[in-house]
């Protein structure tokens, strides 16, 4: 595969670190490993060497497991696994065995890299080698003469499967291109980045955004700070400890962040000069509440499918300031439109683009239903302005109808972020025998607050429709998250589905 495209020198999607200009300068810092750093020039090797340990095991095109907590280990094995020629499938530890069984079987997985607090996740008769008794092998090997490891993939050869989060079911392989892969890199390598670039990646390397995030940093020489979990204090204090410059994350993070009042006032957060908030729906209140805990920072609205490869949106090619809420602009090579809208200016987005993949594993159904004659659908429904920026809307499918009026969930949940006196909202619909459904608003008030239900209700209906405002608010400490950090709305559904009955015992007018 040539690769002067691409921006970058790479022969395959693990072959990120071997071109890297600065080989003596910090690569990964690991906090699972107690801060242990790792030079590019270290990480190097140990990837190569990994490469071909598992090269020496496995045919190539054989499909690879890593179950295991973020850290350099879990890295190296990602980064080997696709230099070698095989395919790396990460797995979230926190599925349930059942559907971690599922996974191997679809995959056809034949070998696993395993934590050993995982070990358990994984049938008995399994094989299994432990990742961390790998990685430390590799990191002691002797370098190898000659030119290190890369496979030359085949024209559309699979580097990678990543699983869907399964929210409507179980999880989808979603099989990704080293060809694909190099391409969405490419588009956002950098010529000269600054010497003390530092990004903290905490969102999981099962999952995308890790796994994209982490790329780029290697691939432009920039330094990783790996946390194995979230935690909003040890978070701001890795921050501050390693004086990180770029930070990206899910909104739950950054709003759970912003309730550490008087531990943000102890810390000094003035390197951090970059921030991407992605993944889900962003509000102006939660970017002003950032913006107060990192004040040098610029702050964008990230947007990223895991089956699009997931570069989309970029900079506005007449260098037009990209709006606060805004997703950006279309990137040059990507088509796009938007489909089932009131005018060609909203709808859902449908997508072509270079790092699009080709199926949902063994599911024809599904690829059929969203991949039509090389159109993705993505499912996203988006506005696009006069000077061609996108702003997200809502999911298609969480879209209900109440009385007539289409509804999505996130615009109403925006309108109550803004509110002073409102950290987080979520909102769930839920039947109703005269309006179809109703929104049910659960509501994380700010540290000190007492707003209560009348003064939201009567907000939603200054600021948003009076079709969509919430019929009913249900006040609770934390919103429930999944494994991504994203907010996980199925746990809150019994509460909302028994507070419409309340509803109707009380014999409250909700219908209005």
């Amino acid at each position: 595969m040539t690769t002067a495209s691409v921006g970058f020198s790479a022969l395959n999607a693990g072959d990120l670190i071997r071109h890297n200009r600065r080989p003596k300068t910090v690569a990964v810092i690991d906090l699972r490993d107690g801060g242990r750093e790792w030079t590019f020039a270290a990480f190097e090797a140990a990837t190569d060497a990994f490469a071909r340990r598992m090269a020496d095991r496995c045919a190539r095109g054989t499909p690879v497991a890593i179950v295991a907590d973020n850290g350099a280990p879990f890295l190296m094995a990602w980064l080997g696994l696709m230099r070698a020629g095989l395919v790396a499938v990460p797995v979230n530890h926190k599925l349930p065995p059942a559907t971690v069984d599922h996974i191997l079987s679809d995959a056809e997985i034949g070998l696993a890299l395993v934590d050993r607090a995982y070990r358990t996740l994984l049938p008995d008769d399994f094989a299994c080698l432990d990742l961390e008794v790998e990685a430390e092998a590799a990191a002691a090997s002797p370098p190898t003469p000659g030119a290190p490891l890369a496979a030359i993939p085949r024209p559309g050869e699979i580097a990678e499967i990543l699983y869907t989060s399964g929210s409507t079911g179980r999880p989808k392989g979603v099989p990704l291109s080293h060809e694909g892969q190099l391409w969405a890199l490419g588009k956002h390598a950098q010529a000269d980045p600054p010497a003390d670039e530092r990004t903290l990646i905490v969102a999981p390397l099962y999952h995308m955004n890790g796994l994209f995030n982490a790329s780029l940093a290697l691939v432009n020489g920039i330094a990783i700070v790996l946390m194995p979990r979230f935690d909003a204090r040890l978070y701001l204090e890795a921050v501050a400890r390693y004086r990180c410059t770029a930070l990206s994350g899910v909104p739950t993070m950054f709003a759970l962040m912003a309730r550490e009042e008087v531990l943000v006032r102890t810390l000094d957060l003035g390197s951090v000069r970059r921030i991407t908030i992605g993944s889900a729906p962003l509000t102006e209140a939660l970017v002003a509440r950032v913006q107060g805990i990192f004040p040098n920072a610029a702050i964008r609205n990230g947007y990223g499918i895991t089956e699009a490869g997931p570069s989309i949106f970029g900079d506005h090619p007449a260098g037009l300031a990209r709006p606060l809420l805004s997703l950006g602009h279309p990137m040059p090579e990507i088509s796009w439109r938007l489909t089932g809208g009131a005018s060609p200016d909203e709808g859902m987005l449908e997508l072509k683009t270079p790092a699009l993949f080709g199926e949902y594993l063994n599911l024809p159904e599904a690829t059929a239903e969203r991949l039509r004659d090389g159109w993705y659908a993505t499912g996203d429904v988006m506005r696009r302005d006069s000077n061609g920026f996108f702003y997200f809307v809502g999911r298609a499918d969480d879209m209900f109808v109440c009385g007539g009026e289409n509804v999505y969930p996130g615009e109403i949940e925006r309108m109550l972020e803004r509110h002073p006196e409102v950290a987080q909202a979520a909102v769930v619909s839920v039947p109703d025998e005269i309006k179809g459904h109703i929104p049910i608003a659960f509501v994380v008030r700010s540290p000190g607050s007492e707003v209560s239900a009348d003064e939201l209700k009567a907000y939603a209906l200054r600021n948003g429709p009076a079709y969509s405002h919430p019929r009913a608010f249900v006040f609770i400490d934390r919103l429930p998250v999944a494994g991504t950090h994203k907010i996980d709305k199925r746990p809150l559904l019994d509460s909302a589905l028994e507070t419409a009955r309340s509803l109707t015992r009380r014999g409250e007018p909700r219908h209005a």
